[in-house]
C-alpha cells in the first residue's frame, strides 16, 4: 500500500511513546515533531500537516492526557481520531436520484489517471447493488478509450453506449440518457476525455455537458502516485466545474500517498473510492476510520472480511476449514487455498490489513512469496498423482524423485515442501482453537501455510 513507509515510521514513533510510563510535554512535542516530518515526507500538504499537528498537540497537552493511566496510548488515540477527521470522519456514498429517476455520474480526470478503467470498476460496483448501470463512451479523442471501455464493460457484464468518435461528447451524453430511459438503466456513467494537463477546451467540454445533461454527481479520478499534484488537480477541477467527490487510483502502489490525507482538507470534497489494484474488482469504498487504522498499523479487519465475502467461495471455504480442523487436507486443498488467496489479491494484500504488519515485514513476505516461487510450488504439486496429492504420507523417496523431475526442480525443494506441509498438519491436530474457535486467534494468527 502507498502508506507502508509512513505506517512503519509512525509505528516506530508510537512504540517509543508506549515504552514510557510517564510523558512530559517535551516528550509529546518531540514525538509530534517526528510525526510532522513523516507526514511531510509522505507528501501531505504542508498547511494540512501544520494544522493537524497543532490540533493533536493541543488535545494531548491540554486534556490531562499525560497524567492518565496510559498516556502514550492516549496520544496515539488522539492522533487516530484527528487523522479520521482529516479524511472526512464519515464514509460518503454516491448520491443517487430517488425512485425511477436516472442518476447521471460524470467521470472526469487527467489522462493516465485510470479514469476509463475506474468507470468500469464503478459500474461493476453499482451493478452488484442492482442499479443496472450504463457506461457511455464520451472520449472522442482517443479511439482506444472507446474500445477499452467496451472490453471492460463486457467483463463487468455492463452495457456500453457508444457512437464512435464522430460526435460531440455532449450529444453522446444526451443520446446515452435517452437510451437509458428506454432500456431501464437507472445509472449512466459518462466516461469523458482526459488530457495530459488541464486546459480551457477540456473544461468547456465538461461545462457544456453539465449545461445540457442533468448531471447528479461529478466524480474526479486522480492518480495517488502524483502526490501533491493530485490535490492541486482536484482543487482546479473543483474551482472550474465543481466536483462532488474523488476516486483515488493506484493507492496500492509504492507511493507516498499524501493525497489521501490532503484532498478532503484542501478541497472540502470527500474521497468516495480508492483503487487498490489493476483488477476490475480492485475498487474499495473509502472509509476514513479504516484508512487511518491502516496507516497507524492497526490493521483493517473489516475490509478484509468484506473482501473475503466478495471474492471467496463460501462453500469451498467452509469445506476447506472442516478439513483443516480435522487435519485431513491434502495438496489439492492447498492449491484451492492458493486460488482463493489470489482472488483476494494475494497473501501480502491480506496481511497488509492485519494489525501490526508493517511495510518492512510485508516486503519480506512479498520477497519470500514471489510469483516464481509460487509457480514452482504449484509445479511440484501438479507433478504429483491425484492419489499422492490426497495422501502425502505415501510420498517415498522414489516418488519424490519422480515429482522433482516432472516439476524441473531439485529434490530438496520437494522434501522441504512435504516437510512443511506435514508440520502444518501436525500443528492442526495439536491446536484445536487455531481455526477460529472461541478463544483461538484464527487461521491468520497461527496457521503456518506450507510455503
Amino acid at each position: 500500500m502507498a502508506f507502508d513507509s509512513l505506517s512503519e515510521k509512525l509505528q516506530n514513533v508510537f512504540k517509543s511513546l508506549r515504552s514510557k510510563g510517564l510523558l512530559t510535554e517535551a516528550d509529546v512535542k518531540a514525538a509530534l515533531k517526528e510525526v510532522k516530518m513523516d507526514l511531510l515526507e509522505a507528501d501531505v500538504n504542508f498547511k494540512v500537516v501544520k494544522e493537524f499537528i497543532k490540533t493533536v498537540q493541543e488535545r494531548a497537552i491540554g486534556q490531562g492526557v499525560m497524567t492518565g493511566l496510559n498516556p502514550g496510548q492516549m496520544v496515539i488515540k488522539i492522533v487516530n481520531e484527528e487523522m479520521v477527521n482529516l479524511m472526512g470522519s464519515e464514509t460518503t456514498e454516491l448520491a443517487m436520484r430517488p425512485g425511477q429517476e436516472i442518476t447521471v455520474i460524470m467521470m472526469a480526470g487527467l489522462q493516465g489517471a485510470g479514469k476509463t478503467t475506474t468507470a468500469a470498476k464503478l459500474a461493476g460496483k453499482l451493478k452488484l447493488k442492482g442499479k443496472n448501470p450504463l457506461l457511455a463512451a464520451c472520449d472522442i479523442y482517443r479511439p482506444a478509450a472507446v474500445d477499452q471501455l467496451k472490453i471492460n464493460g463486457e467483463k463487468q457484464g455492463v452495457e456500453v453506449f457508444s457512437m464512435g468518435t464522430g460526435h460531440k461528447p455532449v450529444n453522446i451524453a444526451k443520446a446515452a440518457l435517452e437510451h437509458a430511459a428506454k432500456n431501464g438503466n437507472r445509472v449512466v456513467l459518462l466516461d469523458t476525455a482526459g488530457r495530459l494537463h488541464i486546459d480551457e477546451e477540456m473544461m468547456n467540454e465538461l461545462i457544456e455537458i453539465k449545461e445540457h445533461v442533468d448531471v447528479a454527481q461529478t466524480v474526479l479520478v486522480v492518480d495517488a502516485m502524483t502526490g501533491q499534484d493530485a490535490v492541486n488537480v482536484a482543487t482546479m477541477f473543483n474551482d472550474k466545474i465543481g466536483i462532488d467527490g474523488v476516486i483515488l487510483t493506484k493507492l496500492d502502489g509504492d507511493t507516498r500517498g499524501g493525497a489521501a490525507l490532503s484532498i478532503r482538507a484542501v478541497t472540502g470534497k470527500p474521497i468516495l473510492y480508492v483503487g487498490m489494484g489493476e483488477k476490475l474488482s480492485d475498487l474499495e469504498q473509502f472509509y476514513p476510520d479504516r484508512m487511518a487504522s491502516r496507516i497507524l498499523g492497526m490493521g483493517d479487519v473489516l475490509t478484509l472480511i468484506e473482501k473475503a465475502q466478495e471474492e471467496m467461495d463460501e462453500d469451498k471455504a467452509k469445506a476447506l476449514e472442516q478439513k483443516m480442523r480435522k487435519a485431513e487436507f491434502g495438496f489439492d486443498d492447498y492449491l484451492e487455498s492458493m486460488s482463493q488467496m489470489k482472488k483476494m489479491g494475494g497473501l501480502a494484500s491480506v496481511l497488509s490489513m492485519m494489525p501490526g504488519i508493517g511495510g518492512g515485514q510485508l516486503a519480506e513476505i512479498e520477497n519470500a512469496m514471489d510469483e516464481k516461487k509460487m509457480a514452482r510450488i504449484e509445479g511440484i504439486i501438479y507433478s504429483m498423482t491425484p492419489k499422492e496429492r490426497a495422501n502425502p504420507s505415501i510420498l517415498n523417496p522414489s516418488r519424490k524423485r519422480r515429482i522433482a523431475a516432472g516439476a524441473g526442480v531439485d529434490i530438496s525443494e520437494v522434501n522441504r515442501l512435504v516437510k512443511q506441509f506435514e508440520q502444518s498438519r501436525k500443528l492442526m491436530k495439536q491446536m484445536p482453537g487455531l481455526m477460529g474457535k472461541r478463544g483461538g486467534k484464527g487461521m491468520f494468527g497461527r496457521f503456518k501455510m506450507p510455503f
